[in-house]
C-alpha cells in the first residue's frame, strides 16, 4: 500500500489477532463497543494486540493473551510466519487507526475456559464488555458485526491451511 495516498490517521501500529480455539474447536471473540462512540455500535472481534519493540509475532501473541485472558500459550505451538497477513483502518475513541496485522492460531486444551480480566488495560476493561466461545460455524452463519470484518468469510479457509492476504479492510 502507497502509505502517500492513504488519508490522514492518528495512529499506525503493527499487531497481531489470535484465533484462539478450546478443546471442542470454538473460536474465543469478545464483545466489544466504544463507550466514547457509542453510535458505532458492538461487534465480535478477535482477541491480541500491537507488538512491542523487539516481540516476535509468537512473544506478542503469548503476552496479550495472558494479558486478555489470563491464559498462558507455548510459543512454541506457534507458527514463525503468520498465514494471514492483513492492514485495516478503524476509529476507535475518536482516533484513526492504520493496523498491519497477522492472525496466529493457538489452542487451549479445555472446553470454554473463562478469560480473567485482571490484565486487561482500563480501555480493553471498558471495551470489552463480554465474550463468547463460538463454533466456527455459528461465525460463519452468523449476522453479527465481526473485527476483521471478512472473519466469516476467511476464517474457515485460513483453519484449512490456506495462506491469506486479506484485501483492505476499512472497517469504520
Amino acid at each position: 500500500m502507497n502509505v502517500t495516498a492513504w488519508p490522514d490517521y492518528d495512529v499506525e501500529r503493527t499487531s497481531v489477532r489470535v484465533v484462539l480455539r478450546d478443546l471442542d474447536g470454538s473460536v474465543l471473540l469478545f464483545r466489544t463497543l466504544d463507550p466514547t462512540m457509542p453510535e458505532i455500535g458492538e461487534w465480535w472481534e478477535l482477541p491480541g494486540g500491537g507488538v512491542e519493540p523487539g516481540e516476535s509475532y509468537a512473544d506478542t501473541a503469548v503476552r496479550e493473551m495472558h494479558e486478555e485472558t489470563g491464559f498462558l500459550l507455548d510459543p512454541t505451538t506457534l507458527a514463525d510466519e503468520p498465514r494471514w497477513r492483513r492492514d485495516s483502518t478503524y476509529v476507535r475513541r475518536h482516533r484513526r487507526t492504520w493496523q498491519h496485522e497477522v492472525v496466529v492460531t493457538a489452542s487451549l486444551p479445555s472446553r470454554a475456559p473463562v478469560p480473567a480480566r485482571g490484565g486487561r488495560t482500563p480501555d480493553e476493561r471498558q471495551e470489552y464488555i463480554g465474550h463468547r466461545w463460538w463454533p466456527v460455524a455459528d461465525i460463519v452463519a452468523g449476522s453479527a458485526r465481526f473485527f476483521p470484518g471478512r472473519l466469516p468469510l476467511l476464517l474457515p479457509r485460513y483453519l484449512d491451511g490456506e495462506v491469506i492476504d486479506e484485501p483492505f479492510d476499512h472497517w469504520n
